[in-house]
């Protein structure tokens, strides 16, 4: 049984993928990753204000002092001619090369046009096998237009494209005025694959305190279907990868990501809640039921029930949509329940 896929030019071993989390920042856990069966593994982000801190800093100590003498003010270079960084991040990625075999994909984590963006160049040069966009941006400016929202995310992928070799994957969000339109932007504009979704840890309010606090929620199995609903509806229409993460948690899960059209399905809430075994575990289930439903190979079902390629297409739609509450009303239900109990 083949349960190979391929992902942004990489041939896997399975479609198993640990996302970026902090359980890859320790070189330990990615050993454990591989020896449970992961495919490949995404480490944890490296945030723009990471960069920006450092740089700023950089500048800080080399300027003390030179106040002093009107003659060194023009001695040292501007803050954004340095090009520097977490040196722990790059080491991390040599380390993680060092340690396994699988492919080491990198993440940086940031909102805006700038030069944290050349520190792609140096993840290239520290092994990275690939390179995943994690663009976290909650546009607040009430001046600022969808357009504007949008090519921000376009700007960052040129920029990045333009500095590194290695593929390069975007991690978005679903808060798009029109999904199908910004995915094919993205593609178009060289982005190796889209990872489908980001999640927004949102804050909550405790009402005692009268404080607003940042939680983090894990992703449920419920949280599956949005990234199901838009892989389904954009296979085969873009070149990208499709890669899906949030609400995996069991081999049908995967089943079913695999099937709308995903290369790879990605794994962080499961992997918190049960442990790293846990990849090992959702691998055999996996085998076993593409065993029990004759499948040969992995390939053989991606893709098999996206849109353009299932016997209801507007499963994915509005009409759907619509039998779906009718089929929800209070005597429909009413209904069936008087059925069952005859």
């Amino acid at each position: 049984m083949d349960l190979s896929t391929t992902y942004l030019g990489m041939n896997l071993r399975t479609p198993l993928v640990p996302s970026a989390s902090p359980l890859s920042e320790d070189i330990d856990n990615i050993k454990r990753m591989e020896d449970a069966g992961a495919s490949a593994v995404v480490l944890h982000s490296l945030f723009e204000e990471q960069l920006r801190t450092e740089r700023e800093e950089l500048f800080r100590h080399l300027m003390r002092g030179t106040h002093a003498f009107s003659e060194a003010l023009t001695f040292f270079p501007e803050p954004a001619s340095f090009q520097v960084g977490p040196e722990e991040y790059l080491n991390h990625i040599r380390k993680a090369k060092q340690a396994v075999r699988i492919p080491v994909m990198a993440s940086l984590n940031g909102c805006s046009v700038g030069g944290w963006i050349d520190f792609a160049k140096k993840i290239e040069q520290a092994g990275a096998d690939a390179l995943e966009l994690n663009i976290y941006f909650i546009p607040t400016e009430m001046e600022m237009s969808g357009r504007e929202v949008e090519d921000i995310y376009l700007e960052i992928l040129k920029a990045v494209k333009a500095v590194v070799k290695i593929p390069v994957a975007m991690k978005l969000s679903p808060f798009f005025s029109n999904m199908a339109r910004m995915a094919k932007r993205l593609d178009d504009a060289g982005a190796n694959g889209l990872v489908l979704f980001n999640r927004f840890y949102q804050p909550d309010v405790e009402v005692e305190s009268l404080e607003v606090r940042s939680t983090v929620l894990l992703s449920t199995p419920q949280a599956l279907r949005l990234p199901l609903t838009w892989i389904g509806i954009l296979y085969g229409k873009i070149d990208a990868d499709l890669a899906a993460t949030s609400g995996i948690y069991t081999a049908l899960d995967v089943v079913k990501m695999l099937m709308v059209g995903a290369k790879v399905t990605m794994l962080c809430s499961a992997l918190f809640r049960y442990g790293i075994p846990r990849i090992r575990l959702i691998e055999n289930g996996l085998r076993q039921w593409m065993e029990e439903h004759e499948y040969k190979s992995v390939e053989q079902m991606q893709g098999s029930i996206s849109q353009m390629k299932c016997d209801n297409p507007s499963a994915y739609e509005r009409a759907q949509y619509i039998r779906v509450l009718q089929a929800h009303k209070p005597e429909n239900r009413k209904n069936k329940t008087s059925d069952k109990l005859k």
